[in-house]
């Protein structure tokens, strides 16, 4: 009879004990028909490869050799690595890049914040500003260059117009204030996409956070520091890599504005790298400035998600 007993409380706690490994079965066999297959990410990764990895293996050998861009390249060791290094106007690109860098994010960060956070709200005539604040996000950078230029022409341009000394400064043909206006117009270009950043994120945030802090007695400036800034820690680090690592490349903008002028003012690495390879023909060394550009891109970018904890952020998505 004690042996029935114990047999027939054996078979009750059998399935209790199978039941979480049936539960850990189902959910693990859920997370991976809810996961994207690993057949989707070929494509992806083939495009990646031909159009990103390929070019890239291609300047590093490009690097090592000594090239006029017509005739065939012959192997020239570290020539051109010597001769960029020791170059002291690449060193002053990679200074000016350097502080374009330091200088735009400082400029874009609080007002791109402020704007998005401002037209995430109520305010009246919040529409009307935001699309004055978007224009220049339906210009290319071409366009935005040609207009800045003749706008500050100390001749013909607006200051002239009007008749406002100030503005009849030659601002893009002064040593002095060539990089500072360079500055300037790319902030202007750029602020407002990551302000559309910023005005999603804003959004995402529940409002019963916002009036909990109301009942509580905080005040705008400290629901924008308690809630707002704490809840958009993963958009700042997205716009953040984006400001930095895309400030590393901007070339077309800075082209047409001063090409690089006056003197070596606004020569920044990749206008370097250009003049090195299509006015000097020396693509050796415009491929070593290449693969400094992609490494330094590279290492600041990981270096963000590295120091923000990005790295290690959890998906919010259902099934990621």
């Amino acid at each position: 009879m004690m042996m029935s007993t114990a047999a027939h409380r054996d078979e009750q706690q059998a399935p209790a004990a199978a039941a979480p490994d049936r539960r850990s079965a189902r959910s693990s066999g859920r997370r991976r028909a809810a996961g994207p297959s690993d057949l989707l990410l070929l494509p992806a990764l083939a495009f990646f490869g031909v159009f990103a990895v390929v070019p890239l293996i291609g300047v590093v050998v490009l690097s090592f050799t000594e090239w006029d861009g017509l005739g065939t390249p012959s192997f020239a060791g570290l020539d051109a690595w010597t001769a960029v290094l020791s170059d002291p106007v690449t060193w002053n690109a990679i200074k000016l890049t350097f502080l374009l860098t330091i200088v735009t994010y400082l400029v874009q960060f609080p007002l791109s914040l402020l704007l998005g956070t401002f037209m995430a709200g109520h305010q009246k005539y919040r529409e009307l500003l935001s699309v004055l604040y978007f224009l220049p996000l339906l210009f290319s950078a071409a366009a935005i260059g040609i207009v800045f230029k003749a706008l500050l022409d100390p001749n013909f341009g607006v200051g002239r117009a009007l008749q406002i000394p100030f503005l009849q400064q030659n601002f893009l043909g002064d040593p002095k204030l060539a990089f500072w206006t360079v500055v300037l117009v790319i902030s202007w270009s750029f602020v407002p996409f990551h302000s559309l950043l910023y005005q999603a994120g804003v959004r995402q945030i529940p409002a019963t956070m916002y009036e909990a802090a109301t009942l509580d007695g905080a005040g705008r400036i400290r629901q924008f520091f308690a809630i707002t800034l704490p809840q958009l820690k993963y958009t700042i680090v997205t716009s953040s890599t984006l400001m930095i690592v895309g400030s590393l490349t901007y070339f077309d903008l800075v082209f047409i504005l001063t090409a690089g002028g006056p003197g070596n003012a606004t020569r920044i690495l990749p206008l370097d790298m250009y003049l090195s390879g299509f006015r000097s023909n020396q693509m050796g060394q415009a491929s070593v400035i290449a693969v400094i550009l992609v490494v330094v891109g590279l290492t600041v970018s990981l270096a963000l998600n590295r120091l923000s904890g990005a790295d290690s952020m959890e998906s919010q998505m259902e099934g990621a």
